[in-house]
């Protein structure tokens, strides 16, 4: 089964460490993945060293028929049967470089919710002309079709988001040591990058840890993620947050990390305080590290953790219950270990990169 994924940068993000993962494992459930990025990105060489064959293109304009012209050339010289893009610009690409080509079957993956107009835009126009449309959670169906004013009523299809748990195997380093904590402190955290649009929530999280840190003497905090151009302003009102109450010397802002299964491995407890999400990546590498895990209420992080069986659960923005909830868990080793053991039988069958590939190739089997 030969198929092409574009993606128009591979920096660190959720949806280029779920097109990762679909490229290191692809092969072993025959498909023959040929990966495609239109600018590349600081996961450049990891995509290369991933099994999949791999071409960086360079697109100039924001609609290039230069790469429309380079891809057409690599769907027909590699003889592709299934194309699928992971963004709108991404999707525009691939209808006009596949425009004529019968044989060739598209599908548009919807990540997470739409920032702009021109998206939307791009995205409305699509939507019919794909053979397929993939949804990461019903949730996000949901918001596309009522925020976005998107027509998912048709020939949308629900394929989770996995992760690959070879991939979140320790490497041996420890975060704690690196932090200068005794390893008794108790450790908990988010890892999200900062975003300009209304997404993530990390300031929520500070407001909630002067009242944990009050009661719970060896706790600390830390947040993983880059900071998008744009949000800087975010991770400032965080750091001063925390500088204004007196306890900037236990929270951490680690900025962009490699190392992400490191940090899973020295957390107690992860926390996911967001806005808007499609299926955070990030949520389901947590839970498959064995991470008992809180999370805001929105849709689909009550979808993922089936209403809060395998999750406790707070308000949006609501720190003072995300607090009660934090101190309630650090204070429960029990508790803890019971939770993140049923949510990792729960996410290998849902929310691995097996269960992803065997749900794509699926569909991609039904298509052609």
């Amino acid at each position: 089964m030969k198929v092409l994924h574009l993606l128009d940068t591979v920096n660190r993000g959720g949806a280029e460490m779920i097109a990762l993962d679909v490229c290191r494992n692809a092969r072993e459930y025959g498909i023959d993945l040929t990966f495609v990025t239109n600018q590349g990105g600081v996961m450049e060489e990891d995509f290369r060293a991933s099994g999949a064959e791999f071409f960086r293109l360079q697109r100039n304009l924001p609609l290039d028929f230069k790469v429309v012209l380079q891809l057409r050339k690599i769907i027909k010289q590699k003889r592709i049967k299934i194309v699928q893009a992971y963004q709108a610009v991404d999707g525009l690409h691939l209808y006009f470089a596949t425009v004529g080509l019968k044989n060739v079957k598209r599908v548009l993956s919807f990540q997470g919710f739409i920032a702009d107009k021109k998206n939307r835009h791009a995205s409305r126009f699509l939507i019919p002309q794909m053979d397929a449309n993939i949804v990461v959670s019903r949730g996000l169906q949901k918001w596309l079709e009522k925020e976005d004013k998107l027509d998912t009523s048709k020939n949308f299809h629900l394929i989770y988001n996995g992760a690959d748990t070879k991939r979140l195997q320790p490497s041996g380093k420890s975060l704690r040591k690196e932090l200068n904590l005794d390893q008794d402190a108790l450790l908990f955290g988010m890892v999200g990058n900062f975003y300009r649009d209304p997404r993530k929530d990390q300031l929520t999280l500070c407001k909630s840890l002067p009242r944990v840190f009050s009661e719970i003497e060896n706790a600390h905090c830390l947040f993983a993620g880059k900071t998008e151009t744009g949000a800087e302003r975010k991770l400032q009102d965080c750091i001063n947050f925390c500088s204004e109450n007196g306890i900037a010397e236990r929270v951490y802002f680690l900025g962009a990390r490699s190392d992400i299964s490191d940090i899973l491995n020295a957390l107690d407890l992860f926390v996911f305080s967001s806005l808007h999400e499609g299926l955070p990546i990030a949520v389901t590498e947590a839970m498959l590290a064995g991470v008992p895990m809180i999370l805001s209420d929105i849709e689909p992080l009550l979808e993922v953790s089936e209403n809060g069986k395998y999750a406790e659960i707070f308000p949006v923005q609501n720190e003072e219950i995300l607090s009660e909830k934090i101190i309630k868990l650090l204070k429960d080793k029990k508790r803890r270990e019971d939770l993140a053991k049923r949510t990792l039988e729960y996410a290998k069958k849902n929310f691995s990169i097996e269960a992803h590939i065997k749900n794509l190739k699926t569909l991609y089997a039904n298509l052609i």
